[in-house]
């Protein structure tokens, strides 16, 4: 079960969620390693993750991640997250083979 702070989407009323789930994406023009949520919880997908990414490097692109955010609501612009606790953000055990398969090819992990 999913822990957040929220009340409604897209009504955000509150600062702090728990447990967003967020894959990584390789972003061309900067690159490197971004979050963006993913669809499926209780907040909108695509949403950014900002995150330094020497902390999502360590496995490849597309692998899910569990992370506690902070929203900002800048007037004018798109909201986004800040994660917090950056630098124990794991993958998400609610991934698990789904994460293995990312990791390892998904041709190779049917294999076997």
């Amino acid at each position: 079960m999913q822990l957040s702070l929220i009340d409604e989407v897209p009504e955000f009323t509150k600062t702090y969620f728990v447990g967003v789930y967020a894959e990584a994406l390789y972003d061309e023009k900067t690159d490197k390693m971004k979050l963006k949520t993913i669809n499926g919880q209780q907040v909108p997908e695509d949403l950014k993750v900002a995150i330094s990414s020497k902390f999502i490097t360590k496995f490849p692109e597309g692998t899910i991640y569990k992370v506690d955010t902070k929203l900002v609501n800048k007037k004018g612009k798109r909201p986004y997250f800040i994660a917090k606790h950056a630098k124990s953000v794991q993958r998400a055990i609610e991934y698990f083979d789904y994460n293995l398969k990312v990791q390892y090819g998904f041709d190779y992990y049917q294999r076997k």
